[in-house]
């Protein structure tokens, strides 16, 4: 036990001897006398005469330090509170020494193989009494040390983890953030989109063959790695990229190199870590991908079907839902009903037909995100 003394406000940390606590169980009187003779001078004894009165004695605070335990009891026998003990997790870790005439080995075994630490046959020799006590509380210390020394480690660990987890979403949030410095959406684009692809991966795990794939963790890294959909973009001159009408097929052309440009910006970036980094391989996908159809339409590499990375597939048409529901600079924004409607004629065209099924079973959680993220004045669904 430590106390803690001030003195002119400088701490000084004083140790005190505190008695470790032994529960002495034994329905015979002059055994518990004999034990508690020999245990007193240096511990906290606690006696019980039966096993029940052992089990409710177990339980109180502060709990006994080990238990002394005889085997031949009435009605509760040695073995039985063991048991007992070890079914309940708040007694679990109290080590137990079976102290009994029982002296075969089967007898010991048994005690051990319920989870006894010692065993002591009666009559006890008091020095070997006290050397198996000492050395089972000095175990007990050093165990309770060890879990101390990892649950401080764990938190160590979780905290470091929990940093390096924030330093992960601040740094997509500055690309994203970049991106968003030359492009005429907004921060709330990136919100949004982020919402929607979290909310259909969250479908997809209702829908086989998708089931184990899409854990909470598949999905998390899938929507954190959303707001770099667009962060190619960069590299769009402005008199296209901001330009307000309609895409001259040259420049449209230039447009489509924003995909390439972005996964590419990002497998360099992967390229310079030693170990591969999730996120940033859905990232590199969605980025390259997520302006391919479910048809083959689409570019940079006019892949069809279950050949589109499931991510990109998803960002499709999370995008352009918010796209359909934003103001752009060359198009007011549709309503939520016009553009289901799009979505719907764009299913196993444009779409994936099993996330267009899983966007209309989410419609009013869409209709929520946009409103939840609405762009000011924008007109946004």
């Amino acid at each position: 036990m430590v106390i803690i003394y001030k003195i002119n406000n400088v701490e000084i940390n004083m140790l005190t001897e505190t008695k470790e606590t032994i529960l002495i169980v034994d329905d015979v009187a002059e055994n518990l006398h004999i034990l508690s003779e020999l245990l007193m001078p240096s511990y906290r004894v606690l006696v019980a005469t039966s096993g029940l009165s052992a089990l409710r004695i177990s339980e109180a605070v502060p709990k006994p330090d080990l238990i002394l335990l005889d085997v031949m009891m009435p009605e509760v026998d040695g073995y039985t509170v063991l048991s007992r003990l070890k079914q309940n997790p708040a007694t679990q870790d109290i080590p137990v020494i079976f102290v009994t005439a029982l002296s075969e080995s089967d007898d010991e075994e048994k005690g051990l193989r319920l989870g006894a630490v010692d065993y002591i046959a009666k009559p006890i020799k008091p020095a070997v009494v006290l050397a198996r006590v000492r050395t089972q509380l000095d175990v007990k210390r050093a165990r309770e040390w060890l879990k101390s020394e990892n649950d401080l480690l764990e938190a160590e660990v979780a905290k470091r983890m929990a940093e390096n987890d924030l330093t992960q979403q601040v740094s997509i949030r500055a690309l994203a953030h970049l991106a968003e410095i030359r492009d005429p959406e907004t921060g709330n684009h990136i919100r949004r989109t982020q919402s929607y692809v979290h909310c259909l991966a969250s479908g997809l795990k209702q829908r086989s063959p998708y089931t184990e794939l899409m854990t909470d963790r598949y999905i998390d890294l899938l929507a954190r790695s959303a707001p770099l959909h667009d962060i190619g973009k960069v590299g769009i001159p402005d008199y296209i990229l901001l330009k307000p009408g309609k895409l001259t097929e040259e420049e449209f052309t230039i447009m489509k190199t924003h995909a390439k440009l972005g996964s590419d910006a990002i497998q360099k970036a992967e390229d310079e870590v030693s170990t591969p980094l999730p996120f940033l391989l859905f990232a590199k996908e969605i980025a390259h991908w997520h302006h391919e159809k479910w048809d083959g339409s689409g570019y940079p590499d006019g892949l069809a079907g279950e050949a589109i990375p499931l991510s990109a597939r998803i960002m499709a048409l999370a995008d352009v839902y918010d796209a359909l529901t934003s103001v752009r600079p060359y198009k007011v924004a549709m309503s939520s009903e016009a553009a289901r409607d799009i979505i719907v004629a764009g299913k196993a065209k444009h779409f994936d037909p099993t996330l267009v099924e899983i966007f209309l079973e989410n419609l009013d959680e869409f209709v929520a995100i946009g409103n939840r993220f609405a762009d000011v004045d924008s007109g946004t669904a």
